[in-house]
């Protein structure tokens, strides 16, 4: 028997940033004088270890390893109980190493940080932004959202105004702002204002922002209406000085060589009867040799050549897959609903996708294509990034005969929230 291991507690508790110790007592249960190299295994290892690492013991003998657990204020290391064990290998008796078992919980700590972008834009209407949200704390965030501006002057419109963010994510909401009162002409004016977000615990953040209004006029009219007044009174001026008194000239000459005309139109209406003559009898010795080079005697309709049709195109399909999901703890939990195309003998060529989350569910979708019970992922968003989504495609996602299409949701709604209601719709044609 190599070495026995004992903690002095199971149990322990830390804040990130912070750290927290214990201790194993070693024994050297075997025979001979043995080494023993102490180290920590499991989620905690990458931010725990043993002081000293390496003890050396004579038979029967013991001593104390304290165990340090430091874990950092980040995100990746979650909050919440966190598994260890301490492990004791024997270097004369591999077999006789032990591990000792415990957990240590890691506190929650919040830390969001929240930008505009763009934080300037330009509009006579409106003006489009995105507020960016990042999570960078090591605890899932429930966090509000409210566009206000000191004058008054603006209305928003907020994509979302509740949104739960997992730690160590990042979300966008869109956001529009409108002026109240429009103006024709006049300088560009700055609309200051401020988008709080406030957390359940905590002081709110401000994103800064500002539209700049401009005037609803171009500022290229004015001018152009102004060179079109010139350019009409330039035109009145010449037809009056100039094409008015040419037309009544014209018009006089006209009159006098009306007669010469017609009797010269006479004249040659008789030629051209002549050569017309000539012209339909050239025409039908063309019409022969054309029919001779087809290889269609004059008279033989069975002979016609008939030109080919166009190929034709497959037929346009639409459909639609609704699920509803049930919120779930496990971000490996899927709700799933199976489409089978109608007509399994046809090819299906699917070119536009639009995915649609009309509560602002948030959680996973998947898109996943089944052929003969073997899966492939071909989508996977998440479903708190956007309210409607949609994709098209150059080269078409192509559902070759008997595979089917699978829409999969993990929902990781808040409670009140309610379950999901994700739909996708697929766009394309059969051939």
């Amino acid at each position: 028997m190599g070495a026995t291991a004992t903690l002095s507690t199971s149990d322990l508790a830390v804040a990130p940033g912070g750290d927290v110790t214990c201790q194993v007592m070693v024994r050297n249960a075997g025979e001979l004088v043995d080494q023993f190299t102490i180290d920590v295994v499991g989620d905690a290892a990458s931010w725990s270890h043993a002081e000293p690492a390496v003890v050396n013991l004579n038979p029967g003998e013991s001593a104390p390893v304290l165990i340090r657990f430091v874990p950092p204020r980040d995100a990746g290391v979650h909050a919440g109980p966190v598994p260890f064990g301490v492990r004791v290998i024997s270097h004369e008796d591999p077999h006789g190493s032990v591990v000792e078992e415990g957990v240590v919980v890691v506190g929650a700590f919040t830390d969001v940080a929240a930008e505009l972008v763009p934080a300037k834009a330009e509009g006579s209407r409106k003006a489009k932004y995105e507020v960016a949200v990042d999570n960078v704390g090591n605890a899932p965030a429930m966090l509000r959202l409210r566009a206000v501006d000191p004058e008054d002057e603006l209305d928003f419109r907020l994509d979302r105004t509740e949104i739960a963010l997992p730690p160590g994510t990042t979300t966008f909401v869109r956001l529009q702002a409108k002026p109240r009162r429009t103006f024709l002409r006049g300088e560009p004016k700055r609309r200051p204002f401020q988008v709080e977000i406030t957390p359940e615990q905590g002081e709110p953040l401000l994103a800064q922002g500002t539209m700049v209004q401009r005037q609803l006029l171009p500022k290229w009219l004015l001018p152009a209406l102004i060179a079109l007044l010139l350019l009409a009174g330039a035109l009145v001026a010449l037809w009056l000085s100039v094409l008015a008194p040419a037309v009544k000239s014209a018009a006089r000459e006209a009159m006098q060589q009306e007669s010469k005309e017609i009797k010269d139109k006479a004249d040659g209406a008789a030629s051209a009867a002549g050569e017309a003559r000539e012209q339909s009898k050239q025409a039908a010795a063309n019409a022969g040799q054309a029919l001779d080079v087809l290889g269609v005697k004059p008279g033989d309709t069975n002979a016609t050549p008939t030109l080919p049709k166009p190929a034709e195109k497959g037929d346009p399909v639409t459909f639609r897959i609704d699920v509803t999901a049930q919120i779930t703890t496990n971000a490996t939990q899927f709700a799933e609903l199976t489409f089978t195309p109608p007509d399994e003998k046809k090819t299906i060529l699917v070119k536009d996708l639009f995915f649609e989350n009309p509560k602002g569910d948030a959680g996973t979708a998947q898109l996943v294509r089944d052929a003969g019970g073997t899966r492939s992922t071909i989508r996977v968003i998440g479903l708190g990034n956007f309210r409607d989504r949609d994709e098209h495609f150059q080269e078409p996602l192509r559902f070759n005969p008997g595979e089917k299409i699978v829409f999969r949701v993990s929902c990781q709604n808040p409670q009140p929230k309610g379950a999901c209601t994700p739909s996708v719709v697929l766009n394309g044609r059969a051939e």
